[in-house]
Order: structure tokens, then C-alpha cells, then sequence
């Protein structure tokens, strides 16, 4: 029997400089135009929509989203999907149209720009079922966690991120804020010693530029920090940027656009499931998820191995499908 219960659409107004707020008339009608039937609602505030697509799903429920923002907006829905307790999340449906600053989940899977044509990929309904990151951190003194989709950064990398959303607070938001912020923030900034254990075993210890824990490639608006990484191989991948003189991260930012900084001598990188990182009580790493701003360390990270379904184009789905049959294959 055809599932007729209608699709949640959430729309994030503030999205991408309040471009979602001005294009959703368009985005509707395309949806109209399409066939689909779908229930919408407005985020008002910051994490309104987790408490919103938690609530929605366990009295209307629903299991087709569509989410209508940049990658922060996507990271609501996702972690509403997770802390509702009426479906097991690998059983709701996602998809995105992206309206944000960013768009790196996109990025990942060749998402097309055209409202048109992403709605299309939505009707057609291809999915992954995609890892999803959980982080246990503390905001002041206080323990919470957060699931993510793309990638988390800390050190220089949250600073960006910080720097980048109180731009978009300010209505400067936009596809160069983050390149904006990058540069200014470089001045701002001052390396972090951390220890990171991957399971129980210490890999790394040192004063550390950035890092990036994540499961797709691409942050920070086109940055490639995980250029290896499988979006659904059960494993994270994590880069770190030590210690690096000013002058030498400008001569190699471009590298980080098409992720060949990962060679570089100032840069490691590992795999794994779970990785614990601690730093000096003075002198916190601060972290970043897809985008948001959230607490510092000590930071726990665990995979969480194929746990959400993504709405994504059929030649990725199948990419990625193909990608681990071959890897199981060896």
C-alpha cells in the first residue's frame, strides 16, 4: 500500500542571507508543479527546527523531509530525526534544497544549483543510507552532543565558522564570507595543543592550526579537508593541520580547494570509529558541526555506520553503492 502521508517541507527564512525567505515562493510553486504534497513550516529561531521535526514527526508522522536552507538547517532536521522516539531515523526519508552560504553536503554528491532540478532528485527518491557523526562535547560546564552529516572542525577551522555566522547575522552572508573570515581569522588565531586518541590507542599529540573529523569532503564553502572520505564506509576520517607558520598557510591555501594540502609535511591524517580529543583546561578547542558553532573539548566522537536515509542523485547513489561493493569484494 503507497504511503500517502504528505512530505514535511521545513524552510530556514534566514538561510543564505534570507534568500530562502525570498525564493520560497518559487521553491512552492516548483513543488506544486512537481505533483508533490507536502505540510510546510518556518523556523523562527536557532534550533528551532530540532525541536520542531522531533515534534512533528511523533504526532503527524511524518517520514519524508525536505529541508530547505544551507547545511546548518540540514543539521537541524537531521539531529530532530534522531532525538524523536517514534521511527528509527534510518527510516525517514531527507532530502535538501539548498538555499544556504556553504552547500557542502551538496558538493559531496554533485548536487545540481537549479531549484528545479534538485526538486526532480526529490520526486525520483534515490538515497544513501549515510553515517551520521555523534560528538559529545561541553558547552561552558554543562555535557551535551550533536549529530552531524558533513564534517566538524575545531581550532582554526571553528573559528571560522564562528566568524562566518555572526557575518550572517549581520546580513553578510554569502558564498565569500567564508573566504573573508579565513583570512581575517588567520591573524586571530593561536595554535592548540591537543591529544587525539583513535579507540584507546594515542595517534597524535601537539599544537595543532585545525582539524577536521568528518564524513563527507567538503566544508567551509568548496574547502576539500577530507578529500578520502567515504560517506558511508562506517569510518570517520580526520585531517590535522599542525602548527604552520602564517606565511606558508597562505602560500597553500588554494591547495585546500582540491584537497592536495593533505601531502604536505605539516598535515596527518588518519581513519577510524571513535576518537577522543582533549586539550590543556586553559586553552580549549572550540568546535564547529557543519557549520554551527557549539561548545569546546574534551570532545568524544563515535560513528554511527549507515543511520540516515539521503535523498540523493541516482548516479551518486549508485557510485557510493558500487564504491564499498568493490571495497567488501578485496
Amino acid at each position: 500500500m503507497e504511503n500517502t502521508t504528505p512530505w514535511l517541507v521545513i524552510v530556514n527564512p534566514h538561510a543564505g542571507g534570507s534568500k530562502a525567505k525570498s525564493d520560497w515562493p518559487k521553491i512552492s510553486r516548483l513543488l506544486l508543479e512537481a505533483g508533490f504534497q507536502f505540510d510546510v513550516h518556518f523556523s523562527t529561531h536557532p534550533h528551532h527546527i530540532i525541536d520542531l521535526v522531533k515534534q512533528l514527526i511523533e504526532t503527524k508522522n511524518y517520514d519524508k523531509i525536505v529541508a530547505v536552507g544551507g547545511d546548518g538547517t540540514l543539521n537541524e532536521v537531521v539531529n530532530g530525526v534522531f532525538k524523536q522516539t517514534r521511527i528509527s531515523p534510518d527510516k525517514v526519508k531527507v532530502g535538501l534544497i539548498t538555499v544556504g552560504t556553504g552547500n557542502d553536503w551538496g558538493r559531496m554528491y554533485e548536487m545540481p544549483k537549479s531549484y528545479q532540478k534538485q526538486i526532480k532528485i526529490l520526486l525520483k527518491q534515490h538515497t544513501i543510507l549515510q553515517d551520521v557523526g555523534r560528538v559529545s562535547y561541553l558547552h561552558d560546564t554543562l555535557s551535551n552532543h550533536r549529530y552531524f552529516v558533513n564534517i566538524a572542525g575545531m581550532g582554526f577551522d571553528a573559528l571560522v565558522a564562528k566568524k562566518t555566522n555572526l557575518l550572517k547575522i549581520r546580513g553578510s552572508g554569502g558564498p565569500l564570507s567564508y573566504l573573508y573570515s579565513l583570512v581575517t581569522g588567520l591573524f586571530q588565531f593561536h595554535p592548540v595543543h591537543v591529544t587525539l586518541q583513535r579507540d584507546d590507542e594515542e595517534v597524535f599529540s601537539g599544537s595543532v592550526f585545525s582539524m577536521s573529523i568528518g564524513i563527507c569532503r567538503f566544508n567551509g564553502g568548496g574547502m576539500k579537508q577530507l578529500p578520502n572520505a567515504i560517506p558511508n564506509d562506517g569510518l570517520f576520517d580526520v585531517t590535522i593541520i599542525k602548527k604552520m607558520r602564517k606565511s606558508k598557510v597562505l602560500r597553500h591555501i588554494h591547495q585546500v580547494y582540491d584537497g592536495s594540502f593533505i601531502h604536505l609535511k605539516e598535515v596527518a591524517t588518519f581513519t577510524g570509529k571513535s576518537f577522543t580529543i582533549q586539550s590543556e583546561p586553559a586553552h580549549k578547542a572550540f568546535l564547529e558541526t557543519d557549520g554551527e558553532s557549539l561548545g569546546h573539548s574534551p570532545l568524544f566522537f563515535e560513528i554511527l555506520p549507515k543511520a540516515i536515509t539521503l535523498i540523493i542523485k541516482k548516479k551518486a547513489a549508485k557510485q557510493y553503492t558500487d564504491s564499498l561493493t568493490k571495497t567488501s569484494s578485496k
